[in-house]
């Protein structure tokens, strides 16, 4: 017979509610290294994630290599150039060049994290109309280890602006696995419950209610 289920009180409830308030995107790490326990934990804490037909499909790649990390940098840096032209004369284009973007180069871990879009688990179940779910449920594992990252102190920035054919050869995956995500792992150098970007007023956060539709 299994447990009975916990139960979760008023107070755990404002603690959630803590806990998602300061998952922050983190681009300033300090030096300290992520403890290898504590990097087990997280990947096992994305077991619980939900998927499409339990497919499982998330692949993480833990990046060891200090010339992959050095080669992603400065891809990364080189696309960011790119981007920073769109802005180009526009009132937004210093605030742009102003923003630190990725810590690739001071994150004790970098993780690239990949979707198997011809996972074997689950059977096909759930993707016949919606293949993407396949992507989506990988989005969910990263906010998984995200949350479980943040409950023991440990920062994770997700890097987007990067070539992802280009980050696919370098780490010579297999041709069924699409890129997910970059992320970077480690300590946060300072911390904060107002996202960067708000802070340094980019982008406030808008009401959920702005965000509700009704038909």
């Amino acid at each position: 017979m299994s447990e009975p289920p916990p139960r979760f009180d008023a107070d755990f409830a404002e603690q959630f509610m803590a806990l998602l308030r300061w998952r922050r995107d983190v681009r300033h790490f300090d030096s300290r290294p992520v403890a290898q326990a504590d990097m087990e934990a997280l990947l096992a804490s994305t077991a619980f994630t939900p998927s499409v037909g339990n497919a499982q499909p998330w692949r993480f790649v833990r990046l060891r290599s200090p010339a992959i990390r050095a080669t992603l940098a400065a891809h990364v840096d080189e696309v960011n150039a790119r981007a920073a032209k769109a802005y180009a004369g526009q009132d937004r284009h210093d605030a742009y060049l102003s923003l630190k973007l990725h810590g690739l180069r001071e994150a004790p871990e970098l993780m690239a994290v990949f979707c198997d879009e011809k996972a074997e688990a689950g059977h096909g179940l759930g993707i016949a109309t919606m293949p993407e779910m396949l992507r989506y449920s990988c989005v969910l594992a990263i906010h998984t280890l995200w949350l479980a990252a943040r409950s023991r102190g440990i920062g994770l920035g997700w890097v987007s602006i990067l070539d992802p054919p280009a980050v696919h050869a370098l780490l010579d995956v297999p041709a069924d696995w699409s890129l997910i995500a970059l992320l970077c792992i480690g300590y946060p150098a300072d911390l904060s419950d107002v996202p960067e970007l708000e802070s340094r007023g980019w982008q406030s956060r808008e009401p959920w209610r702005d965000r509700l539709f009704e038909r």
